[in-house]
């Protein structure tokens, strides 16, 4: 009797495929104040598990602290002014409508006061590419274009972080470390290299179809499902 695979055993959603999502540092939003003209100072730069960005503390006047991406050449004791009155620096969140055209920006708004949902993984950027009176357009890393309401916020700059992929993982313990905080399955094995009995196309028998039935049951529903063709079209 086979055992059940492991697509099987993710959608069981066990704590072993599960992310440690109680061990990430906080939900990172625009704060509501953030509609108004103010400056905050970065007091902390914290890292968090479950992203890649940095992340950053930052007080405002009335000694209250919430937690935002921060751009690149961003430090500590740093002040970063917020509004649509704000000027056109490195760090400073604005309404995309006020953002002049070719400017590089991230963590933006969807709707406004949403607190932030496009381009926020780090070393990423949006670009404005232009301005209309309900609408701005934004060119996104995809290359896409999207028109969103120019009162959504956005902060000017590069998500900080950017540089992280360039160190290479010397050992597999680290990758390891990494990928199970957020509940990613690593190392993976291919299919073609485990016993018969965890996966179909286990063993030493190379004459398994890959094709499947739609209706197949879930341990036999692995390769192409329902395909009308396989291979390269001729």
């Amino acid at each position: 009797m086979g055992k059940r695979i492991i697509a099987q055993r993710r959608g069981r959603g066990s704590t072993l495929y599960r992310a440690n999502s109680h061990r990430y540092l906080t939900q990172v939003k625009y704060d509501n104040k953030i509609n108004t003209n103010t400056q905050a100072t970065i007091t902390d730069i914290l890292n968090d598990p479950g992203r890649n960005a940095p992340v950053a503390k930052i007080k405002f006047k009335d000694n209250t602290t919430t937690h935002t991406l921060i751009s690149e050449c961003s430090k500590t004791k740093d002040t970063i002014s917020i509004g649509k009155d704000a000027k056109i620096e490195l760090g400073n969140i604005l309404p995309i409508g006020k953002i002049p055209e070719g400017t590089p920006i991230f963590n933006i708004e969807t709707r406004p006061n949403d607190g932030g949902k496009l381009v926020r993984s780090s070393g990423t950027y949006a670009t404005i590419s232009s301005h209309d009176t309900s609408k701005t357009v934004i060119k996104l890393p995809s290359k896409q274009f999207k028109a969103l309401n120019p009162n959504c916020r956005a902060t000017i700059g590069i998500t900080a972080g950017g540089e992280l992929k360039s160190k290479p993982y010397l050992k597999a313990g680290t990758k390891w470390h990494t990928m199970h905080k957020r509940g990613k399955l690593y190392p993976r094995t291919s299919a073609r290299a485990m016993n018969a009995v965890d996966h179909k196309f286990g063993g030493s028998n190379l004459g398994v179809t890959k094709t499947v039935s739609r209706n197949a049951p879930p341990g036999r529903k692995v390769g192409t499902i329902a395909s009308k063709r396989t291979g390269k079209k001729r």
